[in-house]
């Protein structure tokens, strides 16, 4: 499948970022036997429907409120719009609830000629390629970071995404298929 020119394979993950960040690891003075590290106290986090292409890198990203089948459908219908014309797209997507949902399948139906869906089996998120732009994303924007408010965590996380935005080489390498 990965082959063909008519056909885009795309990966979909829904991710949660923390405001707490996470702490990777820290430089403290030999002198200093009891460090405090600031941490944000709360369970707080942004919620992000994201899909990449595995071809050239193409990459969509959305705030969502909740995962549910609603929200998904329209991120569905955004992720459709960036669809290269004339071709097919499959979406390999998990096994959560809201990708099965009743309410997806008349708008699946009516798209089934340029759209299909692929579920991976249980428990494999080695197996979508979008769970390593989430690891990177992390990397490169909440490890060892402190973050006094969700609006600042929002402003780092969707700064890298507006970079990664346009087809770009990082993505391609990260999640290339062929």
């Amino acid at each position: 499948m990965a082959k063909r020119r008519d056909l885009d394979i795309w990966f979909e993950d829904e991710c949660h970022f923390q405001q707490h960040g996470s702490r990777c690891t820290m430089w403290v003075p030999p002198e200093d036997l009891d460090p405090v590290v600031l941490h944000a106290p709360t369970r707080k986090n942004i919620a992000v429907y994201g899909a990449v292409c595995a071809r050239d890198g193409r990459f969509l990203v959305q705030r969502a409120e909740k995962f549910c089948a609603e929200s998904f459908l329209i991120f569905l219908k955004n992720l459709f719009r960036r669809r290269a014309k004339r071709k097919k797209m499959v979406l390999v997507v998990d096994n959560a609830r809201w990708h099965h949902a009743r309410l997806l399948q008349p708008w699946l139906k009516a798209h089934k000629k340029y759209l299909r869906l692929d579920y991976l089996p249980p428990y494999s998120p080695e197996l979508n390629h979008i769970e390593r732009i989430w690891k990177l994303t992390r990397r490169l924007k909440t490890h060892n970071r402190y973050f006094a408010s969700l609006e600042e965590l929002a402003k780092s996380v969707f700064q890298q995404f507006r970079d990664w935005y346009d087809p770009n080489q990082t993505l391609r390498r990260l999640c290339a298929i062929i």
